[in-house]
């Protein structure tokens, strides 16, 4: 998930955020024709394709859909989806935080803001279905150290898998949640905050992303500081893992379903809420999952020609 509000081509810059908040613009990325059929990176921009095979799928699959997102050929996730937390880092001083997620994770599937990914579905239209469930997690107190690359990221998820900390689950998406002091280096909190990905691991094709904390870069990767359950870090993190989740069912493998830009479906609603309320302490929300409030964004319904929303 790319950061707060617009697009660069070389560098971030700061702008006012939709409550008042600052923030950075989304990654920079390299100009591209307006012919270009991009794929994702998984993290909230597009990348060319020197195969050609990306704008050749767009082509052969476009019958499937004209709501301002295409299918490329490749798999969703069918079937319930199982969510794994891998809580990295020092999270003893913020314990508010996992119990905000916790409730997050287990309360998201079957709400109206999850049922928006029954609107993608295969080639054989066989389409997502609106089960989650937060299976199990555990905890890597700084197995890789507190500066994270692309790679380590993976080797944090395939140590949990290799050691039968948790079990690999090809209905499953594993989840990198760090704590505040760990940082990921290929561009946290400067061109995201948080991503998505799939690998090979134990000889199964395993879906993971990285979630990092917006307490580290509040501007860039939180809406509010003042949030609905009153943790910055817990609060702001269930919309990045929403997003990441939803794009990790419809487009698991990047060869999915993503626009010519190469933005998946959260991607073309990133950090738009739409109607919000005003909780007790002044914050904003625009959903209540299991009986808690949270703000969350908008994701893209592949129906009706195609919008942002929070339910369907």
């Amino acid at each position: 998930m790319a950061l707060k509000q617009g697009r660069l081509a070389a560098t971030a810059i700061l702008l006012a955020g939709v409550f008042g908040w600052a923030g950075a613009v989304q990654a920079a990325e390299i100009r591209h024709g307006k012919d270009e059929h991009l794929k994702p990176n998984g993290k909230g921009w597009g990348e060319l394709d020197p195969t050609g095979e990306t704008e050749k799928n767009a082509a052969k699959f476009s019958r499937l859909s004209n709501n301002g997102i295409t299918y490329h050929g490749g798999p969703v996730m069918l079937g319930q989806t199982n969510v794994y937390y891998i809580w990295y880092g020092n999270w003893t001083t913020d314990p508010t935080a996992q119990s905000v997620l916790n409730q997050f994770g287990s309360s998201i599937g079957g709400t109206p803001w999850f049922n928006i990914n029954t609107t993608y579905y295969d080639g054989s239209n066989n389409h997502v279905s609106n089960s989650v469930k937060l299976v199990t997690q555990t905890n890597d107190s700084g197995s890789q150290g507190t500066k994270l690359s692309d790679a380590a990221v993976q080797n944090i998820v395939a140590n949990a898998l290799a050691s039968g900390v948790l079990p690999t689950d090809k209905q499953g998406v594993y989840f990198v949640l760090t704590s505040q002091d760990v940082t990921e280096t290929s561009g946290f909190c400067t061109q995201y905050c948080a991503w998505h990905t799939h690998g090979t691991l134990n000889g199964t094709d395993v879906k993971y992303g990285f979630i990092g904390n917006p307490a580290r870069c509040p501007s860039a990767c939180a809406e509010q500081t003042t949030t609905p359950n009153g943790d910055l870090a817990g609060d702001a993190m269930a919309s990045l893992i929403a997003h990441e989740l939803s794009e990790s069912v419809t487009d698991p493998d990047l060869n999915a379903w993503f626009d010519q830009r190469g933005q998946e479906n959260a991607d073309k609603c990133a950090w738009h809420f739409g109607t919000t309320q005003t909780a007790q302490n002044g914050s904003q929300y625009n959903v209540v999952f299991g009986g808690t409030k949270f703000l969350i964004q908008q994701n893209w319904v592949n129906a009706s020609g195609g919008y942002c929303a929070v339910q369907y």
